[in-house]
């Protein structure tokens, strides 16, 4: 059974928050090693980037995109909790925040492919 505070938009709001900072965290150690690459081994460098051009890829760059996105706009939205006066309105900014990032993922993908 699913709790009624769980319903709420703004307690998904701050899952989809949580839970794209915690798959943004799991990505970077991925990151940084492919960075690395540039530094220990510019041939697998090579051979990473030229996987990286497969279209698979590019869709999943389109989901680390979205997270980074949900996460920030996620992020403003706790700074307005913290320092503007509640209103129902914010409801409609959460709901915003994830349209944004929507728009701005899907930018990204549509520049990639």
């Amino acid at each position: 059974m699913i709790r009624p505070h769980r319903r709420h938009p703004l307690w998904l709001a701050y899952m989809l928050h949580r839970l794209s900072g915690l798959a943004l965290a799991l990505f970077l150690p991925a990151h940084f090693w492919v960075l690395s690459l540039a530094l220990t081994d510019p041939d697998q460098l090579d051979q990473f980037l030229i996987f990286a051009d497969n279209p698979l890829v590019k869709f999943a760059e389109f989901g680390l995109v979205f997270l980074l996105a949900v996460h920030f706009f996620g992020g403003l939205r706790l700074l307005a909790l913290e320092f503007l006066p509640w209103s129902q309105r914010q409801k409609s900014l959460a709901a915003g925040a994830i349209a944004g990032a929507l728009l701005i993922s899907g930018t990204f993908l549509l520049r990639a492919v």
